[in-house]
């Protein structure tokens, strides 16, 4: 066992005014499996690159093991797999390869195949395999889900339940819940450790949030108190002086230089009473923490003329030779959400496609009225530049409402200045997701909506979904999500 000691860090990416990381201090042992989580943009990954040396901060970060980081930037792509394993680790043993491989269950045919013809799920087990044959190192693992299906992440999850000596990202609840013992949260003010799993320290959160709310509401009264205090105190000396130009009762003119003296007294009693006040107010304020913002959404989904929004009856696509799903039929009617399930590679985002009218080569019937107005959430967030405000109006969406969205999806103000292009990859998803919402349409279609999307955001979208019940068809995942959503399941 060792210590990663983290000590009065402070970092912020040149040329910006917003510091990351303020004063940061904790601990962390490497035996641990260590879950990280937090709201989008709140530095996990820059935390990351900070332990592995990528930038220059104040504080000190001190520890005794090296460390790998997860996914490994493979350049030669063309390459057989065993070769780009060879890269990545030039002293690897075999036998201890198979070993991981075989845990993975992945057949050693892919060590002899080109790495870019593996499924990402694939890419994703042989590139952690060869993260765990090194030794005495701490793996940083980033959001190794993105590109894995629901029966891959179960499986990769029991993998990783099996080892320790690791800090692993994830946004999928089930998945962290599998697998790791310790929680490390970078919350609104403070970054904390607990012992546990998510759920574990999802459940102490929910308990200190409502403690902190009555706290909060509690402070708000002294906070309020004291100003209206503040103000009374400053209005002394005022209502004194003012009197200078007064008269007493009696009709005999008031001498304006003793009254002068009093309101100078007073004045200097007033200010050091509401220094005191000032100070204690501030005190108060920032004991006002924790909270997240997780105000529900709304949205308003146009109605339809008639139930059933779509029909496919026994659809195949194919490409070129290849048949990517056979025999497909299912209907979309309105007020369902429905989930398309099934292994990667089994056509969902095909069935997505064509749905939303891209030229495909299927067989069999859609039945799709050409009045249905759709909004398409795709994976691929490489598209988005410029700010905000020229994207909605782009895109013909309300501003207010778009940047309303994203403000309880925990966007701060700040960074509706900044270009798009510059977001994290939860960040830009959630733009395609506060775009689509604030289209006026009578179907969602989301392709993998939540990639990268942080955890309380995603029950925040759950939530709404509930809440609003609009018609939507989804492949995601997450089965936290899909359990709590899906009102139908076509699995392919």
């Amino acid at each position: 066992m060792s210590l990663i000691n983290v000590a009065n860090l402070t970092f912020a990416y040149e040329g910006s005014y917003d510091n990351i990381f303020e004063n940061v201090s904790f601990q962390i042992d490497t035996d641990w499996k260590l879950g990280f989580t937090g709201r989008n943009g709140r530095g996990k990954t820059t935390f990351l690159s900070l332990l592995l040396g990528k930038y220059e901060y104040s504080g000190t970060i001190s520890a005794k093991v090296d460390f790998d980081y997860f996914p490994f930037s493979v350049e030669n792509k063309e390459n057989n797999t065993l070769d780009v394993i060879s890269d990545i680790y030039p002293d690897y043993i075999h036998w201890k390869l198979m070993r991981e491989l075989s845990l993975l269950k992945v057949s050693e045919d892919v060590l002899y195949r080109p790495f870019d013809s593996l499924s990402n799920g694939e890419q994703t087990k042989v590139l952690l395999a060869a993260l765990f044959i090194k030794e005495n190192s701490l793996l940083l693992i980033d959001e190794p889900t993105n590109h894995l299906d629901l029966n891959a992440r179960k499986l990769v999850s029991a993998y990783l339940n099996t080892k320790s000596s690791f800090i692993l990202v994830s946004h999928d609840r089930s998945f962290l819940d599998n697998c790791v013992d310790h929680i490390l949260s970078i919350n609104k003010t403070n970054i904390e450790i607990q012992k546990g799993n998510f759920s574990a320290w999802w459940e102490n959160k929910r308990r200190q949030d409502h403690f902190e709310l009555a706290e909060n509401e509690k402070l708000r009264r002294d906070i309020k108190r004291l100003s209206d205090s503040s103000k009374r105190t400053g209005n002394w000396s005022h209502e004194v002086e003012k009197s200078k130009n007064g008269t007493r009762n009696s009709g005999s003119k008031l001498d304006k230089g003793y009254v002068g003296h009093k309101a100078a007294k007073m004045m200097k009693r007033s200010k050091a009473i509401e220094q005191r006040q000032q100070s204690a107010i501030a005190e108060k304020s920032k004991l006002l923490k924790n909270i997240e913002n997780s105000d529900s959404l709304e949205i308003s989904q146009l109605d339809y003329h008639k139930n059933e929004l779509v029909e496919l009856e026994h659809v195949s696509i194919q490409y070129g030779e290849k048949i990517v799903c056979a025999d497909i039929s299912f209907s979309i009617e309105q007020g369902e959400r429905i989930a398309l399930s099934g292994i990667n590679g089994s056509g969902k985002s095909s069935i997505i496609k064509l749905i939303c009218g891209e030229e495909l080569d299927y067989t069999g019937t859609l039945r799709k009225d050409s009045q249905l107005t759709i909004s398409y959430v795709s994976q691929d967030t490489s598209h988005l530049q410029g700010n905000l405000t020229d994207y909605a109006r782009s895109n013909g969406i309300d501003e207010s409402l778009f940047k309303s969205i994203l403000r309880k999806l925990d966007f701060s103000r700040v960074q509706f200045e900044k270009d798009i292009s510059a977001f994290s990859g939860g960040q830009k998803k959630k733009v395609l997701i506060a775009k689509s919402l604030s289209e006026k349409v009578h179907l969602h279609i989301w392709d993998e909506p939540l990639n990268f999307i942080d955890i309380i955001s995603r029950m925040q979208i759950e939530e709404l979904l509930l809440e609003y019940t609009p018609t939507i068809l989804f492949v995601e995942h997450d089965s936290e999500f899909c359990n709590n959503i899906a009102t139908k399941i076509i699995q392919l």
